[in-house]
Order: structure tokens, then C-alpha cells, then sequence
């Protein structure tokens, strides 16, 4: 069977060679073929010695063929190619990779009609929702080495807890009861008595706060984006400290209400929110918490007879004066509430793959 397909491929780079000079580039392709496919050397040798080049064969491409498994007679075929192209030019260089273009923006006019559409998706987000129940699985980190607000992207992360919490959400109103902590059952445990850092709002008022008009938030064009295989307009927003509603809390005393920026995903085809992003600055300096950035994710899940685009994931990173923590928190199994719903807690799943939240190009 090898001996056959062998003979296919010599074949067909035959057909070629036989009205065209091989290049150095069809040379390497079919050095490599031969490899891989496990072809003999004897005959790969054999075949090389009717092979003319249109350019040169340089030690450096001999070397990095020898590399890729070519055998001893095969070298030793290509240096004779290379000896008998000495006089030659060199292949020509790749051509450059194409520059990627964004695609042009929508126009002034659309992209204020697009924003007037999120204000009163945010707005109305919460009503839309149906009583329901799910499973929160929270996985806090810690980099007790870092705590430089400039060293969040490149930290050195260290699980700490995963806490598993049943959230019920029920005449728009939101009910926390952790169930489990690192995999063991709890009762009456509430989570500020876990300690560590808390997160709250992915149910509607983090959207709802960016569109409050009493905000005033500033929006400006971004980019074009894919996010989960979907096309997405990307905004940038600014709200100053004097309208900000955005609320730090730390050790659960301290309280700070800085100005924060961030972005919005509006999916193109359904104009609803996709992602949020948002971070708060002009913090002050002898504040604890230094730095935070929030992303949260929706997606469309089942829930009872319909469909909906609830939180899947939100990821907090903050700079303490102390250390760097990050919350990952993903939300599952959303149930439509009734009196017999349950979610069996027994187990924590694994956490989502990473190409769920991973943004890509736009197609």
C-alpha cells in the first residue's frame, strides 16, 4: 500500500516536472509528503536525481528538510541539487501576508439608531426574564506576588476556592444560597462570610446602569467583531464619577463610587447585548482596590418553551494594595422556576472551553 501511494505521488509530481522545472518550494512540498507518508529513501534518492530546479537550493532548507525526517540517501540527492544550483537566484520570498481591514463602520445615523436599540433592550432586560432557577460556579484565584494594577493580564493565578451556589431568580428579584464549597455540602452559609472578593449585578444592572440616562453615558464607535460565531458591533462608553452608579466595596465598609469606562457587544442580527466590559479609573491612591476590569457574557439558552440570552460568564480581575484576585463565575442548567424545580448540586462541572468567550476577527 505505501509502495502504491508512492508511486501516486511520484506520478503526479512527474506530470508536473515533465512540462515544468520543478521550484524549490514544489521540491520542499514533496520532500515532506515523502516523510510523512513514510516513503522509501532509496526511492525518494532515486526519483531526485531527474529533478531539475528553476532556483537555488540553499543548506538552510537541506537542513531543515534533514530536520523533518529525510533519510540519508535523500540528503544526499539534495545536496547534489544544491551543488548544481549554486549559480542559480534564490526562490523569491513569500508574499507578505494580507493586512487585515476592518470593515467600514455603519454610518453616524445608524450607529445612534444601534444605540437608542441597546438603551431599551438595558432597560427592559430584566422584565423579558422568566422566573428561573440555576447553578452559579464561582472559582476564585489569587496572586499573593503581584499586586501592581499594570500585572493583570500576566499573572500567576492560583485557584483558591470553588464555591457552587443555587440562584434563584423570581419576580425579578435575585436569591443567593450557597451549596457547596470546594465540593462539600454547606447549609446556611452565606457568601460574605466566604470572605475574598464578591461580584453582583450580571442580572440586568450592569446594562441597566450603562443606559440609565441619569448616567450620561458617552458612546463611541469601536470596532467589528465575531463573539461565539456571531457578528457583533463593538461601542466604547465613558461615564464620569458625578453620574457614575458603578460601586467598589471593600472589606465591606469601605465604599467607593469611581468613574468607569468599557465596551458593548450589540449582536448584528438580534441588536441584543452580547458582552459587557468595564473597568473604573481616577481611583484614588489611598484607596485598597487599584484596578478592576468586568467582563460579562450572555448566551441563548433554553429555558422552559423559549429561548433566552442570559449570563454564562462573568470574570472579574482586581489590583488590591495586597495582591491580584480574579472571580471566574459561570452560570448553568438554568431551569424555569416552579415549586418542584430542583438542580441536583453533587458535582462541579468543568469549567467552559475557552473559544466560548474567545473574540475573534469579523468574517
Amino acid at each position: 500500500m505505501r509502495k502504491f501511494l508512492f508511486l501516486v505521488v511520484i506520478a503526479s509530481f512527474m506530470a508536473a516536472a515533465s512540462e515544468m522545472t520543478m521550484t524549490v518550494d514544489q521540491l520542499v512540498s514533496f520532500i515532506k509528503s515523502s516523510v510523512q507518508k513514510h516513503f522509501p529513501d532509496k526511492e525518494v534518492a532515486e526519483y531526485l536525481k531527474h529533478v531539475k530546479l528553476a532556483n537555488k537550493l540553499d543548506d538552510r532548507t537541506v537542513e531543515d528538510l534533514q530536520g523533518l525526517g529525510a533519510g540519508p540517501k535523500t540528503i544526499a540527492a539534495l545536496h547534489d541539487l544544491r551543488d548544481a544550483t549554486e549559480r542559480l537566484a534564490p526562490p523569491p520570498p513569500p508574499p507578505p501576508k494580507p493586512v487585515y481591514k476592518q470593515p467600514d463602520p455603519p454610518d453616524s445615523i445608524e450607529q445612534a439608531k444601534l444605540i437608542d436599540e441597546a438603551r431599551e433592550y438595558a432597560l427592559t432586560y430584566e422584565k423579558q426574564l422568566p422566573n428561573y432557577i440555576c447553578a452559579e460556579i464561582q472559582r476564585r484565584y489569587r496572586d499573593p506576588y503581584h499586586h501592581s494594577a499594570n500585572s493583570l493580564e500576566d499573572a500567576d493565578w492560583r485557584l483558591e476556592d470553588t464555591i457552587t451556589t443555587k440562584l434563584t431568580y423570581f419576580e425579578h428579584q435575585e436569591k443567593y444560597e450557597v451549596q457547596m464549597v470546594n465540593n462539600r455540602s454547606v447549609t446556611n452559609m452565606p457568601i460574605e462570610k466566604l470572605g475574598g472578593a464578591v461580584s453582583r449585578g450580571e442580572f440586568g444592572s450592569m446594562m441597566r446602569y450603562i443606559f440609565d440616562p441619569d448616567s450620561q453615558a458617552r458612546f463611541e464607535w469601536d470596532k467589528w467583531t465575531t463573539l461565539r460565531g456571531r457578528r457583533a458591533y463593538v461601542f466604547d462608553f465613558d461615564i464620569d464619577q458625578a453620574h457614575s452608579k458603578y460601586s467598589i466595596l471593600w472589606d465591606n465598609s469601605l465604599e467607593l463610587r469611581p468613574a468607569y469606562r468599557g465596551s458593548i457587544y450589540i449582536d448584528k442580527e438580534t441588536h441584543m447585548i452580547v458582552r459587557l466590559v468595564e473597568s473604573p479609573y481616577d481611583i484614588p491612591a489611598t484607596y485598597p482596590v487599584q484596578a478592576v476590569k468586568t467582563t460579562l457574557d450572555f448566551d441563548f439558552v433554553k429555558i422552559g418553551d423559549g429561548e433566552y440570552l442570559v449570563p454564562m460568564k462573568v470574570e472579574v480581575i482586581s489590583a488590591t494594595n495586597r495582591y491580584l484576585a480574579r472571580n471566574d463565575k459561570e452560570f448553568r442548567l438554568y431551569r424555569k422556576f416552579g415549586t418542584e424545580t430542583n438542580i441536583k448540586f453533587d458535582m462541579t462541572p468543568d469549567p467552559l472551553p475557552a473559544e466560548k468567550t474567545q473574540e475573534k476577527p469579523p468574517k
